[in-house]
């Protein structure tokens, strides 16, 4: 997992989801929950999910398909 610097891994993941299709997902791991990101997302209407798992790494699932069930998707 690399760790990038405060804003650079959000400006990334913005450009992403400016980039997707419906059926594109972004899935990524975290130390912490990327509470704007998923805030954003949210706001541009986007379907997401994000979980900490036993070893504190976040799990997060953004995609624009509403139709998604995101923990089908992780097997969560």
């Amino acid at each position: 997992m690399r760790d990038l610097a405060h804003p650079k891994p959000l400006e990334i993941s913005i450009s992403h989801l400016k980039e997707m299709a419906k059926e594109d997902y972004i899935y990524m791991l975290n130390n912490k929950n990327p509470i704007p990101l998923l805030q954003l997302a949210k706001e541009k209407d986007f379907n997401t999910l994000s979980f900490k798992d036993k070893k504190n790494i976040w799990h997060i699932l953004i995609t624009k398909n509403k139709n998604h069930n995101l923990k089908e998707l992780l097997d969560v």
